[in-house]
């Protein structure tokens, strides 16, 4: 098989608004899970059970149900009950809603681990329960799980191609595209692999250039 240089510079302007979704994708969908993965674990900590049992329900539910099917009913079936978003907007809430189940139990960890000798010292000094998560705890926790919470942002990178689903021109929706109207799989194909790759490694070395910052 003859690799076509022509078809790859044919490919690259839909390549880039390809990669420009993809990258909104995972940003946006990075920011939902992490904000709300916290809020989650914070909740589970409350001392009702009317609060953690309905919220471990909710997670649990989440955290078991592909991806692709919660893409499907959001995009599907919400606007029969009069709620539309746009693909995008629904495949990022996606996104993060479906990560932010498992960033939960990330910060969940990364509070238990906080010393006990951190939580009494609050104590003793009088310092209001807002104040002690804010400033005593989460900034220790949220220390020890950044490594953890980086490869989740490469696994939402991975699973950016089932936006495509929902008919969202990612790199792989853009990829399709093309091939479809000029019968050319194999360059546009390879390109979103290598694109994906790069893209996988360099956040890699920005969680480890992070990671060595914030133990220093």
């Amino acid at each position: 098989m003859k690799w076509d240089w022509q078809a790859v510079a044919d490919f690259m302007p839909q390549f880039w608004d390809g990669l420009l979704v993809t990258l909104q994708a995972l940003a946006l969908g990075s920011v939902i899970s992490f904000a709300l993965g916290l809020v989650w674990a914070l909740l589970m900590r409350a001392p009702s059970r009317w609060v953690t049992w309905p919220v471990g329900v909710v997670t649990e539910f989440v955290r078991n149900t592909p991806l692709l099917v919660q893409l499907f009913f959001l995009f599907y079936v919400l606007p029969e009950w009069g709620i539309t978003f746009s693909a995008l907007t629904t495949g990022v809430f996606a996104i993060g809603l479906h990560y932010s189940t498992y960033t939960m139990q990330v910060y969940r960890a990364g509070i238990e681990a906080v010393p006990v000798g951190q939580w009494e010292a609050a104590t003793a000094l009088n310092l209001p329960v807002a104040r002690t998560w804010r400033v005593v705890i989460l900034p220790q926790a949220i220390r020890r799980v950044v490594p953890a919470l980086g490869n989740y942002v490469i696994a939402m990178l991975k699973d950016t191609p089932l936006l495509m689903a929902i008919t969202v021109l990612d790199m792989l929706g853009q990829a399709r595209l093309f091939s479809q109207e000029n019968f050319q799989f194999t360059e546009p194909l390879t390109v979103i692999g290598v694109a994906f790759i790069l893209i996988s490694y360099l956040a890699s070395l920005l969680l480890r250039a992070l990671e060595r910052r914030l133990v220093h």
